[in-house]
């Protein structure tokens, strides 16, 4: 479904990835995990077309996703779930995930992926009259991600989800990304909790510095003791 190959790409002359490869297939939840500062936020912004490499190619279903625009890259089932969240805060839960429908005027996206959304986060159908700015961190979390699968994607580019949730919380978001990737929408999850992430993936990547150091099934990437020392604390 996505394919990466020796892609390149900084912030004007800081070079932060270095001939990066990786691919996401089908049904799949794919785990990059890394240090703070080694990459993986400008991997998925790359990926996503908000940074433009400066070499390599991205193909996503067999097409290049380089030099298209962001939002024609969404139309395409290509769907980023930014660190941060980005959501409208003075507006309610459900207007923000209306915003999801935006890029689906052509195909008739209406009312079903409300319905899926509220089934998959039945808090945020109990909030759907609040505003957004006054939910809490975890609902929020579960709001980017509803508005995000609002926009019917195949690939579902998730950057630190769990990023100021509580162990519980945690353990739920990640949770609906199982369910996620069960419904069909392919997973890139980039995760700080490295320990979850791996056990929870069907592959992963450990990026050092820009590169790929370390690839292959996320459970046994979890056993690895270069993995566990660097990454889990163990």
């Amino acid at each position: 479904m996505l394919e990466v190959s020796g892609l390149s790409a900084g912030y004007h002359r800081l070079q932060i990835l270095h001939e990066l490869d990786l691919e996401v297939r089908s049904g799949e939840i794919v785990a990059l995990v890394g240090a703070n500062g080694a990459g993986k936020t400008t991997t998925l912004k790359t990926i996503s077309g908000l940074v433009r490499p400066t070499g390599g190619e991205v193909t996503f279903e067999g097409r290049s996703a380089v030099g298209v625009r962001p939002s024609q890259l969404v139309a395409r089932g290509l769907a980023q779930v930014p660190e941060g969240r980005a959501l409208f805060g003075p507006l309610t839960v459900e207007e923000n995930l209306r915003m999801g429908l935006w890029t689906r005027r052509r195909d008739g996206g209406r009312g079903k992926e409300l319905d899926e959304v509220y089934d998959l986060f039945p808090i945020l159908q109990e909030r759907r009259k609040q505003l957004a700015e006054t939910l809490s961190g975890g609902q929020q979390q579960m709001l980017a991600i509803g508005r995000a699968l609002m926009t019917g994607p195949k690939l579902l580019m998730l950057d630190e989800p769990s990023t100021g949730l509580s162990p519980k919380l945690t353990w739920a978001v990640l949770e609906a990304i199982r369910a996620i990737r069960d419904r069909g929408v392919s997973v890139l999850l980039v995760e700080q909790n490295a320990a979850q992430a791996l056990n929870m993936a069907d592959r992963a990547y450990v990026l050092e510095s820009g590169s790929i150091v370390l690839s292959g099934p996320g459970p046994e990437l979890a056993k690895d003791e270069r993995v566990r020392k660097a990454y889990l604390g163990l």
